[in-house]
């Protein structure tokens, strides 16, 4: 998947760093120039995007397969293309940042979007020093207030199989099975357990937790008929 490969390649880049420090002589800027550079006229998080998408094989997802080192460029470009959008950010978003003034500043690749609303990142010519030039790659927490939109390449629509689906599924009820049941319960609990109402499966998990099918609701109410019957 287009999406994932280029995250992991992300991932896999985190502390490469430039070479001496402050000289923006890096390899993402070697393979972009064609040539070993240095000086303050090589700024490189939007050229760390590039080698991205070209090292995953999808050249054509970033800048339209052109090249550019400009973070305003390529938010033109994603506004021009109907590619730019200013909320709901995905993995895999080329978001743009803005830490003072009123230009576009820096820009990185979101991997992780927080119940927040934050976004870690993953984005080149960092620091904790320098948010715009600190010359390593790193994985950043932004707050959303810094982002002043994002470019969403047009990935393939990533599809899950049903054999996917309901692997997926079983894995997470069986979790909800072994999960403690709360507090307010355990009254009722108890009582349901000691009349053998609530018996539990075979590996003696309760099931407080999970879901419960009709085939259990007329088990329950099954027994619990018997119950009055006696």
């Amino acid at each position: 998947m287009t999406r994932q490969a280029i995250l992991d390649l992300a991932r896999r880049e985190i502390g490469t760093a430039e070479e001496p420090a402050g000289s923006n002589c890096v390899k993402y800027n070697t393979s972009y120039y064609g040539r070993a550079v240095s000086g303050g006229s090589y700024p490189w998080c939007c050229v760390f995007l590039w080698w991205l998408f070209q090292s995953s094989g999808e050249p054509e997802l970033f800048y339209g397969g052109g090249k550019t080192a400009s973070c305003g460029t390529l938010a033109s470009y994603a506004k021009k293309n109907k590619l730019l959008t200013s909320g709901d950010y995905r993995p895999g978003d080329l978001v743009f940042f803005r830490f003072s003034g009123k230009a576009i500043q820096h820009v990185g690749i979101v991997e992780q979007v927080c119940e927040d609303g934050a976004l870690v990142t993953i984005e080149g010519n960092t620091s904790t020093e320098s948010d715009t030039n600190g010359g390593a790659v790193m994985r950043r927490n932004r707050a959303p207030a810094l982002v002043v939109g994002a470019y969403r390449p047009a990935y393939e629509e990533e599809t899950m199989t049903q054999e996917q689906f309901d692997a997926m599924m079983e894995s997470w009820l069986e979790r909800r099975a072994k999960k403690e049941p709360s507090d307010y319960s355990a009254e009722a609990r108890t009582w349901a357990e000691s009349k053998g109402i609530i018996l539990g499966d075979s590996a003696g998990n309760k099931q407080y937790q999970s879901f419960c099918t009709r085939e259990q609701m007329i088990t329950f109410l099954n027994r619990f008929r018997n119950l009055l019957a006696k």
